[in-house]
């Protein structure tokens, strides 16, 4: 049985991927910060899903969780973020440092923990989530495009100095997605109508959207996809001339 750890699978995207992985047939370990969150939403996905609480920057908890997993997971998606928002110059270093940490720290963390293990089997995948703010960023974000950004950058160096190795790293980079900790933004049905009238296939993704993309990235598919930052987003990051009037 192949293996994946999520984390950040509390909900939303995270529980998402998680929730279709075991439907394709893999144990999952779904891991993040908030315990109640973790566990409810192991239970929703029942089979071989199993819940860990852990911080994703904290090397310790990291390690207890794969060693409390057992199996080194054949994939591990690196799905857990946050966002402080509000405009740069009202962006607190504190607040500023605790999005990086999460984002870009927590990813090499984890990523590192697995690659180790996975480095000795001789195979494994690893996927980092990323953002549309990666490639574009938006005002009002804070750290997390700059954050984003820096994952997409160590996505392609891990790709170099671990595919030689076996493994895969990749990215994908969410759009509009009406999910997780965008689902509050999308609650105002003059957000929802502005922003899905602007994505060229005319509505806001869904989680699934991205779970169908992680699946992929993580299967023998995509055997040859390495280094590769999987935008998907409707087209709207290559809309801009859409948006622009025309004589």
């Amino acid at each position: 049985m192949k293996t994946m750890i999520v984390t950040g699978a509390g909900g939303g995207l995270g529980e998402q991927i998680a929730l279709r992985a075991s439907q394709a047939g893999y144990r999952v370990g779904l891991v993040d910060v908030d315990e109640q969150k973790v566990q409810a939403a192991a239970a929703r996905i029942g089979g071989n899903a199993v819940g860990f609480r852990a911080d994703a920057s904290s090397e310790s908890d990291i390690e207890a969780v794969l060693d409390q997993f057992g199996d080194v997971p054949d994939v591990l998606v690196n799905n857990a973020g946050i966002v402080r928002f509000g405009p740069l110059l009202e962006q607190s270093a504190e607040a500023f440092r605790k999005v990086v940490d999460v984002n870009l720290v927590g990813c090499f963390i984890a990523a590192k923990a697995v690659a180790k293990r996975m480095v000795k089997r001789g195979s494994g995948a690893i996927i980092n989530i990323t953002s549309i703010n990666a490639v574009h960023p938006g005002p009002g974000a804070g750290a997390y495009p700059a954050s984003k950004a820096a994952v997409a950058s160590l996505t392609q160096h891990m790709s170099l100095e671990w595919g030689p190795q076996g493994l895969r790293v990749n990215a994908i980079a969410p759009g509009f997605i009406d999910a997780g900790m965008s689902a509050p933004i999308y609650a105002d049905p003059k957000v929802r109508k502005l922003r899905g009238g602007a994505v060229p296939q005319r509505r806001l993704g869904v989680a699934d959207d991205i779970a169908n993309a992680a699946l992929f990235l993580a299967s023998e598919q995509a055997g040859y996809i390495n280094g590769h930052e999987l935008v998907v987003d409707g087209g709207v990051v290559n809309s801009v001339l859409l948006q622009l009037p025309r004589d």
